[in-house]
């Protein structure tokens, strides 16, 4: 790929608009199951039960290979050349700072799932394991290493494979912030087409699939934790009512736009939530619950290259395949659009090596803290002959937290603590999936729209009835299933999605190696007039004289006017001589300022360009007593294709501006050739 084409009308008009084929299409499908479900609940559980036994005989492998893979070449994009390449254009800074954006992360990497498994997934892999013998020391320590597999590095490479290419393909390529736009490279204007409604109806189904799982899981855990509290009665009358109270929640999000307070309110809880693990810690057994966290980093690191691609070949355990990794690689696929278009948003300006360091390593960090304490917390307490316990936790999971949290000094306080965590962490996902499932279903004129409020509302709505409809057919086990079956169409959508985005990385390599091959006849190419008819070429002191020079609006306007636009019509008439389609256009950025910007056409997808910006910056204070501090100047900025280069051309000769546009047009030249034989 070489480029992008302009976006098509549709796409182009202010605000955002559904796109009905992918709405209409992903509404019928998920109301038709859902209506399904609640008319015929033992038909739906039996054509879900049959069709999960198939996906996990002809496509069990599949999973546990792509999800290795997918997680093999993130790491790679980012330990190789492509590690620098900026999520954004090339002018473009983080729009977070460090701390805030590894904050965000952070709270991207936990929810009321991780609370209901932390407990219920240790339990059960240490008192009926895979293979082996249960209740022993190698179950125990082989229990919370399973857990934090299925939570570990393995499924947040499928988030980082996902956020980078919608960051990317986004934001450094100018396409729709949707799914289909990462297989331009390899079907091109297609994905505007039936293929590409059909990747993002795949996309809406798994994704909405996946959070009502979580919801899901959520309803039953929180409905457990009311009853103990106060003593509301758990069935699917509570149930409805934790539903409705998410739908709602969510409902008035969308109308008042108060987004910045659920994220604010999702970082409050992630501070609740290491409160409420440090008291367990302080609590509770704490010397053997810190030997077991360095026990289980080394069982981790040791264990992980067998885990990862262990399909159980020779005897494999179906159920437990069923309901554990099969389960948790098709519910990571599912989340992968919704998480992945967070993490881009929130990445704009960084490189993809910060962005996978970030994404891989500091949720993890959360998961690995969190599953310690409360799996090796939970194991201690059956080891230690509550045998009980280890009942209710795996036979009846979403009693299994709030059971560990009774044997710990102030249950009323720490469980009602858990139970606000739970709750905001589900309303935000409520909410937030509103959010991502409106915009994946419409037509949006830059990243940063978001889709209308009635969108938002009726994916709230419908998200809230299919979770009710699984939960009647056969609750979590019932999620669990249909998660595994419409994450495979989406999985496939995923493959496709590596190899658009390498080969696009590739243009990127290209491109670099066409600036090293075309610098020398750069050098060789410039001139000197000493005695023609242009400006002569600037001494020393001249050019030390320019760079402490700090010109006003004026002047900046004067400079485009005066030499920038002439020297740019100039190359432009040149190459219309040569059969060449060129123009130069002087257009108004919006704020009164003016931008010089030379188009040429060589037959390719994206044509030439060179544009000087003008920018407001502030003035650098040093050697000029008159100069104050906070005072600011004006730069013109040379901005390509590809974004900003870094370097102001304000009080460049008429001269030195066309060599300028010829050093660029000569390395793009040199681009499309290397381009050309890497693609032959």
């Amino acid at each position: 790929m070489t480029g992008t084409r302009q976006q098509e009308p549709e796409r182009a008009e202010p605000g955002a608009r559904i796109n009905p084929v992918v709405f209409y299409g992903s509404s019928v499908c998920i109301i038709a199951i859902a209506v399904w479900a609640m008319i015929s609940p033992e038909g739906a559980a039996a054509t879900i039960g049959v069709l999960v036994g198939w996906i996990s005989e002809w496509f069990g492998w599949f999973y546990i290979l792509i999800a290795t893979a997918f997680l093999a070449f993130v790491v790679f994009l980012a330990l190789s050349r492509y590690g620098k390449v900026k999520l954004g254009p090339e002018h473009s800074e983080p729009e977070f700072s460090v701390f805030s954006w590894a904050a965000m992360l952070f709270a991207a990497g936990i929810g009321t799932d991780l609370m209901f498994f932390a407990v219920a997934e240790p339990v059960t892999q240490y008192l009926a394991p895979p293979v082996g013998r249960g209740e022993t020391v190698e179950a125990a320590r082989e229990a919370t290493v399973w857990t934090l597999f299925h939570y570990g590095i393995t499924g947040w490479g499928m988030y980082s494979l996902m956020g980078i290419a919608l960051a990317y393909f986004a934001f450094r390529m100018n396409l729709p912030l949707s799914i289909r736009s990462a297989l331009y490279p390899i079907f091109g204007n297609r994905i505007y087409g039936p293929l590409g409604h059909a990747v993002d109806l795949a996309a809406v189904l798994g994704t909405i699939f996946g959070i009502a799982t979580s919801l899901g899981i959520g309803v039953v855990q929180l409905n457990f934790g009311l009853k103990l509290l106060f003593g509301i009665p758990e069935g699917l009358a509570a149930q409805i009512g934790l539903v409705v109270v998410a739908v709602a929640v969510a409902t008035i999000s969308a109308v008042t736009g108060v987004d910045k307070g659920i994220r604010r309110l999702s970082e409050l809880t992630v501070l609740l939530a290491l409160g409420l693990a440090g008291f367990i810690l302080v609590t509770g057994d704490t010397s053997f619950l810190l030997n077991a966290f360095v026990l289980n980093v080394g069982d981790y690191v040791g264990s992980f290259p067998g885990l990862t691609m262990q399909t159980f070949a020779f005897e494999q355990p179906t159920a437990w395949l069923n309901a554990w990794t099969l389960f948790f690689w098709a519910w990571w696929i599912a989340w992968a659009s919704f998480v992945g278009l967070f993490l881009a948003r929130i990445s704009r300006g960084r490189t993809i090596r910060q962005f996978v360091a970030g994404t891989l390593i500091i949720p993890f960090l959360y998961v690995l803290m969190w599953v310690s304490i409360f799996g090796n917390s939970a194991i201690g307490l059956i080891r230690g002959g509550n045998e009980r316990f280890g009942e209710i936790a795996m036979n009846q999971p979403q009693q299994g937290f709030y059971t560990l949290l009774q044997q710990y000094p102030a249950f009323p306080v720490i469980a009602s603590l858990a139970t606000v965590i739970g709750l905001l962490f589900y309303i935000t996902s409520a909410d937030s999936g509103a959010l991502v499932m409106g915009n994946l279903t419409s037509y949006r004129k830059t990243p940063r729209d978001d889709a209308a409020n009635p969108v938002r509302i009726f994916w709230a709505v419908a998200t809230g009835l299919l979770t009710l409809a699984m939960l009647i057919v056969g609750g979590i086990t019932a999620l669990q299933n249909a998660t595994i079956i419409f994450g495979l169409p989406f999985a496939f959508v995923m493959v496709l999605l590596v190899f658009g985005l390498y080969k696009a990385l590739r243009v990127e390599a290209i491109r670099e190696d066409s600036q090293r091959y075309s610098l020398p006849a750069q050098l060789s190419g410039r001139h000197n007039h000493p005695h023609g008819d242009r400006a002569v070429a600037l001494t020393w002191q001249q050019r030390l004289r320019r760079s402490m020079s700090f010109p006003d609006r004026d002047r900046v306007l004067e400079f485009l006017s005066g030499v920038a636009y002439p020297a740019l019509a100039e190359v432009a008439e040149e190459l219309r001589g040569h059969g060449i389609e060129a123009e130069v256009r002087e257009e108004d950025d919006g704020s009164g300022l003016s931008y010089v910007d030379l188009v040429a056409d060589l037959g390719e997808e994206a044509p030439f360009r060179y544009r000087i910006v003008p920018s407001e910056a502030l003035l650098p204070v040093y050697g000029d007593t008159s100069l104050r501090e906070g005072d600011r100047y004006y730069r013109l900025d040379v901005h390509l294709r590809e974004g900003g280069q870094g370097y102001d051309v304000m009080g460049y000769t008429h001269s030195q501006l066309i060599d300028d546009v010829l050093d660029q047009y000569e390395q793009h030249a040199e681009f499309m050739r290397l381009n050309a034989e890497a693609t032959r």
